[in-house]
């Protein structure tokens, strides 16, 4: 299965959560080969994430993704009953937006090199996960852009680099050379590559272009080939940061990393920017998904008045 995913080029997290859900199928279903099984034993366990464990509908929908990835991939099976097992339907929900008020009341509060991940977030509308891919190569301050790699779909994009944000990255890109130039005085392995790129290029996980904008203060052991590298910052430890901060900031609403991509694009549009234009920013492959933010800037209720400020002053 592994092998499989790998050869297809999937995302490490994309071969854990596969992986995972396979086991749970097959331990499920009483340790039984999955040639053995059959549409009542993947019918069951969906019906168990659903009833049981009450997961979501986008959970969901990643089981029954890899449990057939498992056979048509890896078993080389198309069985009539894989077409057949039915899929939950994506709910359509409105994201949630800061007011830039409320940005200006948050950021202030996200101190050290997580507020310079939450403002790039908010300033140049990235994933938690590409601003801490980023590596040193991406970042062109004569351009005042953010070459982003291999973002959502494999796919490349640039966006703007916000001028307020140069000298606190320049301050940021510092100290990770502190880091880099410690790694290569102790000898210690490069930071991993993309695809294959540490094989036609040996030594480039070892350059100061390829090092981590945001490297981890510890070293960590790489979960594919087993070295003991330095990885970037964990998408977790920022996601605590910012909700501490929303704590301290006193903000009511349910604020994640992925709120300030969303602020950012609403913004955007408020301010008049082509929806065409946000949607190559966002790294959207279609305007339908960027389509969501206009819901937001025009909703039928907001601006309308209630009939209730229509009644005459109650005594």
């Amino acid at each position: 299965m592994r092998e499989r995913i790998r050869y297809c080029h999937y995302s490490l997290r994309t071969e854990q959560a596969y992986v995972h859900w396979v086991r749970g199928v097959v331990r499920h279903s009483g340790l039984r080969h999955p040639r053995e099984m059959g549409a009542a034993e993947v019918e069951a366990f969906l019906s168990h994430l659903a009833n049981d464990r009450h997961v979501s509908a986008s959970t969901h929908r990643q089981a029954l993704s890899a449990i057939l990835f498992l056979y048509k991939e890896v078993l080389d099976t198309d069985l009539p009953w894989m077409q057949q097992i039915g899929r939950p339907q994506a709910r359509q929900r409105v994201p949630v937006v800061l007011s830039r008020d409320e940005v200006a009341l948050l950021l202030p509060h996200v101190t050290g090199a997580y507020g310079l991940v939450a403002r790039l977030l908010y300033g140049a509308g990235l994933r938690l996960m590409e601003c801490l891919r980023l590596r040193v190569k991406d970042a062109d301050f004569d351009r005042k852009v953010i070459v982003v790699r291999e973002g959502k779909g494999g796919k490349d994009r640039v966006v703007m680099l916000p001028s307020a944000l140069q000298p606190d990255l320049r301050s940021q890109l510092a100290a990770s050379r502190a880091l880099w130039a410690a790694d290569r005085a102790f000898a210690r392995p490069g930071v991993c590559l993309p695809d294959a790129l540490s094989v036609k290029y040996p030594r480039a996980g070892e350059s100061w272009a390829w090092h981590w904008v945001f490297p981890s203060p510890v070293l960590a052991l790489d979960p594919r080939s087993g070295a003991r590298r330095r990885h970037h910052v964990y998408e977790q430890t920022v996601g605590r940061a910012l909700a501490q901060a929303v704590d301290r900031a006193g903000l009511a609403k349910k604020v994640t990393a992925h709120t300030l991509r969303h602020s950012f694009a609403t913004h955007l549009l408020e301010a008049g920017v082509d929806i065409r234009r946000v949607q190559e920013l966002l790294g959207h492959s279609d305007v339908s998904t960027t389509m969501i933010y206009t819901h937001v800037l025009k909703s039928s209720a907001a601006g309308l008045p209630s009939p209730l400020d229509a009644l005459p002053a109650l005594h």
